[in-house]
């Protein structure tokens, strides 16, 4: 794993005003309603599936993005169909700077401001605490810690939220619907590009001329936190084979059930 990147900067951003209120409540008829949309939206375009979600949910939609292809994708058409929704990045304190700036393209082209949520303790703070970087000792700590813990506090008030996974990309996300309950946040999640593949991305990034991140032109097809993301080698199939590589490790916990 890369442990050689210059950490970036931190970055100030001012969180959006929200009314608390009280969380959604699963229940028989919401599950149904659920199915019937996912079912109803299987062979839908992206952007139709997503003008769905913000009649249907806004203001109470969220968008958690790291900046992948998929999450560019999204901010696409969520800055032609609503771009008053809440979007926000879980930044750990790890991010490439590539990532950081990148942010900052989509705010120049889309006009949408994407929320850095940070962890309570800055990375000096949190690897003081534990005697060294977690993330080379228990990952899964780390990103619960700085991840899973920081979502669960930036989508109070929410009832949905949108991510930008795909079928293809991993056996953990092959089955992954349309629209469904998710149990750990206890909101109804919405995968726009859940059907579509890896080329269907990129083909639309290049039509469009989305912008993306440059180390995806460097050997980097999934990009999370540095220490624990490298270039896929070649011969690997698999484009998230360079997360957490050298471990059993395949995903940070955001998209896995409890």
């Amino acid at each position: 794993m890369n442990e050689t990147v210059t950490k970036p900067p931190e970055r100030e951003t001012s969180p959006p005003a929200r009314e608390v209120v009280p969380p959604l409540e699963l229940t028989e008829e919401l599950l149904q309603e659920m199915q019937a949309e996912s079912q109803r939206l299987e062979s839908a375009h992206p952007r139709e599936i997503i003008a769905w979600a913000a009649e249907k949910y806004f203001p109470r939609l969220a968008m958690a993005t790291a900046f992948g292809p998929e999450g560019c994708v999204i901010l696409h058409f969520l800055a032609e169909v609503e771009p008053r929704t809440y979007v926000f990045n879980l930044e750990t304190g790890y991010q490439f700077q590539e990532t950081l700036e990148l942010r900052d393209r989509i705010a120049q082209r889309y006009g949408v401001e994407v929320e850095l949520k940070r962890p309570a303790l800055s990375v000096e703070e949190y690897e003081a605490q534990h005697g060294g970087p977690l993330y080379r000792t228990n990952p899964d700590q780390c990103c619960f810690d700085r991840k899973i813990v920081v979502l669960r506090e930036s989508i109070q008030g929410m009832h949905a939220w949108m991510s930008g996974i795909r079928r293809d990309q991993s056996a953990d996300r092959a089955g992954s619907p349309i629209v469904k309950w998710d149990k750990k946040f206890n909101l109804v999640k919405i995968s726009p590009l859940a059907n579509w593949t890896k080329k269907d991305v990129w083909n639309f990034i290049s039509k469009h001329d989305v912008p993306y991140n440059p180390l995806h032109d460097q050997g980097f097809p999934s990009i999370g936190c540095w220490p624990c993301t490298r270039s896929v080698l070649f011969g690997e199939e698999d484009e998230r084979a360079g997360r957490w590589s050298g471990s059993a490790k395949t995903e940070c916990g955001l998209h896995t059930s409890d």
